[in-house]
């Protein structure tokens, strides 16, 4: 009967979290944006001139643009055209109806490496990519129409008719340059103004430069609150073209702006992170990953009543780095962290899954009884075991599980990790340096806090009831 109450507690205390809003003014938050309903095409040279590094970094800059979308079947749809001197589809706009699987797929694409046919791919993308039957929606004035020419040389056929004819079936398009391209065939292909359509760059080492360009030529004011583009943790309040956050009553709003904390200064929660360390990920991004951590960590209210942090390290084998409540505050935590070595081998995340249900979260490690138990895992490919029993086990064992995805790691994988609802669950992004991305969605996520002011009479009700129970029984026994 005891085991029933904290369970009992928590649902008492998220009802009555429920309810009202404080009265902490909010702090007004910067001018966000939505990107407009559009069919976008990339349309990229991938000629011999073109090196295979130097496509790596056109498809980074392709999958920046992509993360700032509203991908999806009603949003945005993306499509890529690859030429040479043939053209090839890609991608279609009726292929990916997800963020996730489009990057995945943006990843795959290879080089073709021969001549540059950019007025032949610009035909390909009137007749066939803008197409109803590769999934373009019918001409409206509700949907841009934009494709997006990235290319580094001359053209070896004739690219003025052809954009003009893209123009007029109302195409939006945008040329970037790179090095050596001819600046004359940028501006025969670009929309008016050309000002705004044209752009060049002195290498595709710097290409991801233009990003926040394309981000906000996509943007859309709305109403920001109601169409969840907001970073409000528990309650956002629309203002026109902006908003402001507030908190749920008992909880006050903190100097961010945006997250609330509860009068006890949050929940009591167990969390385990656990790292890919194979050599995939490589030492400068195994950095990144450290400062990815550390970021969740600062959101935390560590403390012997509240958070308990730790952190497992996989590749070939598993390593623990630091069990559960070795640690008592953000500083000594942060600082181990730190120094974790990078392992660089293989990818066993199943073995490693299994010792997080086998070790992390027993008591002999650390964890507590009837303190919710957490785990983010973070990896960047395909395992090389078997995962669902493991991660089937974690979840039927109450963890609440969060798979963070990198670069090559695979999206039916990071599904069978995470818990239920899986969209609120896993995360990918294709690059590295976004990963912190992430974290700031993680951070409102990963703790259920609590508002034990609200609720002084059922704790003192769980007290009387555990004190007749103990009563009774010692009567039993006499």
């Amino acid at each position: 009967m005891t085991a029933f109450f904290p369970g009992f507690l928590i649902s008492v205390l998220l009802l009555f979290q429920e309810q009202g809003v404080n009265g902490v003014p909010p702090q007004l938050r910067g001018v966000q944006c939505r990107t407009r309903p559009t069919d976008l095409l990339f349309i990229v040279d991938s000629s011999r001139s073109v090196r295979p590094n130097e496509f790596e970094q056109v498809k980074v800059f392709l999958s920046k643009v992509i993360e700032s979308l509203d991908v999806g079947p009603n949003a945005t749809r993306v499509g890529v055209i690859n030429y040479a001197s043939a053209v090839k589809n890609e991608l279609s706009l009726k292929t990916h109806r997800t963020k996730a699987s489009l990057l995945q797929a943006v990843r795959k694409i290879e080089p073709l490496s021969t001549g540059t046919m950019t007025g032949l791919a610009i035909q390909f993308a009137i007749n066939r990519a803008f197409s109803e039957v590769e999934g373009a929606r019918v001409r409206s004035p509700e949907i841009n129409k934009v494709a997006i020419v990235v290319t580094d040389g001359r053209p070896q056929d004739g690219v003025k008719d052809v954009s003009a004819r893209a123009r007029a079936l109302g195409i939006e398009i945008f040329a970037i340059g790179v090095g050596r391209v001819d600046m004359h065939t940028l501006r025969q292909m670009a929309s008016p103004p050309l000002d705004e359509h044209v752009d060049y760059v002195e290498s595709y080492s710097v290409i991801e430069k233009l990003t926040k360009k394309f981000q906000e030529a996509f943007c859309a004011v709305s109403d920001l609150c109601a169409t969840g583009d907001h970073d409000c943790q528990q309650i956002c309040v629309s203002t026109g073209a902006s908003y402001t956050c507030a908190c749920k009553e008992g909880f006050t709003l903190n100097t961010d702006g945006k997250t609330c904390s509860a009068c006890s200064g949050g929940g009591a929660t167990d969390l385990v992170f656990l790292i890919d360390g194979s050599k995939s990920v490589r030492p400068e991004n195994f950095e990144l990953v450290k400062r990815f951590i550390n970021q969740i960590v600062d959101s935390l209210d560590v403390s012997d009543r509240n958070a308990h942090v730790g952190l497992v390290q996989y590749s070939s084998s598993v390593r623990q780095e630091f069990p559960l409540g070795q640690y008592k505050n953000k500083k000594d935590i942060k600082a181990a962290v730190r120094r974790m070595s990078y392992m660089e081998k293989g990818t066993m995340t199943g073995q490693a899954l299994k010792f997080l249900v086998d070790s992390s979260f027993a008591i002999s490690s650390g964890a507590r009884p009837g303190v919710p138990k957490v785990a983010i895992v973070f990896t960047d490919g395909r395992s090389q075991d078997y995962i669902n029993d493991a991660a089937k086990k974690a979840k039927e064992l109450g963890y609440k599980m969060f798979a963070v995805g990198v670069g090559n790691a695979v999206e039916d994988e990071l599904k069978e990790i995470a818990s239920d609802p899986v969209g609120e669950h896993y995360f990918y992004t294709a690059d590295f340096r976004t990963i912190n991305q992430i974290g700031k969605k993680l951070q409102s996520k990963i703790c259920v806090e609590e508002d034990p002011c609200e609720c002084e009479a059922i704790v003192k009700f769980q007290t009387k009831v555990d004190n007749l129970i103990k009563a009774l029984t010692r009567k039993h026994i006499l």
